[in-house]
């Protein structure tokens, strides 16, 4: 026979735990109310009672912003986990009811953000009515980092970076090659070393994307700094700034071949971090979940290297 569950005073609401969440993703109680589309007033009252529910100082209040205390980067830990479940409890109940649905919440790296990842999300989506996505590009530290502090459920990110503790399946391959104007002199050449790359003027994605993050932290083992003639939302554009001779571009190979036009050429990165793998990654909870399980076997459905794209592009 089983235990009777032992009767607990709940005296947290989870809205409560949603908005202190939304204060340590954004670093001040104002910000937060915006997010969640209440009144600062309103906010400032909730958080107090909160405060007092769990009876301990939960955030340092400043003119910069608030901070966690010790007992609110703990509570935070924990709100990050119920919130996930409350989550995944209304994913798994959509099935027997009407309204309710679920969101999974997916950071990628640059390469599966623009290559490979739309038409597998539009598979998913397309078989899940029931549930949303928040799909966000970031570099792959920073998507591991949210990952592990519960800002996110899967992230896809390259294999330079450490995903110990987290539940990994290898992916997709990435090849970062390098577009060039087919004016300049480089003969017969099939590879060139990132390092001679930067001698010339580049042209790149926007600074806080994921891949000129990790380009510039390559960049830096060696002392230099890229020199970015413009930068660019989007690939297409970069390679026609390169088509008309304003600098080089590094771009994934797929992406390289989709967008080559009369006046370019592509040339291998020599460098071996250019060739490198997407992992899919969960936190072991996190696997545990209904909705971020099947959107991991949706992705690992769609096991379709990016070098045999780029080669039957070619």
């Amino acid at each position: 026979m089983a235990t009777p569950r032992r009767t607990v005073d709940y005296r947290i609401d989870p809205f409560d735990l949603h908005l202190f969440s939304a204060v340590i993703a954004h670093g001040s109680i104002t910000a937060a109310a915006e997010a969640v589309s209440l009144s600062l007033a309103a906010a400032s009252a909730r958080l107090k009672a909160l405060e007092d529910a769990t009876g301990a100082r939960l955030l340092i209040r400043s003119k910069a912003g608030a901070v966690p205390t010790d007992a609110g980067r703990t509570l935070a830990r924990h709100a990050n986990r119920v919130l996930t479940e409350l989550e995944s409890l209304h994913v798994g109940m959509a099935s027997f009811g009407r309204g309710l649905r679920g969101t999974v919440r997916l950071l990628c790296n640059t390469a599966a953000m623009s290559e490979a990842l739309p038409r597998s999300v539009a598979r998913f989506l397309c078989h899940h009515p029931e549930i949303d996505l928040d799909v966000r590009e970031m570099a792959s530290d920073a998507a591991l980092d949210a990952l592990r502090r519960g800002f996110a459920d899967i992230a896809v990110v390259a294999d330079h970076v450490d995903t110990t503790g987290f539940t990994v399946h290898p992916w997709l391959d990435d090849r970062l090659v390098a577009l060039l104007p087919r004016s300049w002199p480089m003969g017969r050449r099939r590879t060139i070393a990132f390092g001679e790359l930067l001698e010339h003027p580049l042209v790149g994605l926007p600074g806080d994307s994921g891949l000129s993050r990790f380009l510039a932290a390559q960049a830096s083992r060696s002392g230099r700094v890229p020199r970015h003639r413009v930068r660019l939302s989007g690939f297409d554009g970069m390679a026609q700034l390169v088509a008309a001779g304003v600098g080089a571009a590094v771009m994934p190979e797929s992406a390289a071949m989709r967008f080559r036009a009369e006046g370019t050429r592509v040339l291998a990165l020599a460098d071996r971090w250019a060739t490198r793998s997407l992992l899919v990654c969960m936190t072991p909870q996190g696997a545990e979940l209904a909705a971020v399980r099947a959107l991991a076997d949706s992705l690992l459905s769609l096991k379709s290297p990016l070098l045999s794209l780029a080669k039957t592009r070619g």
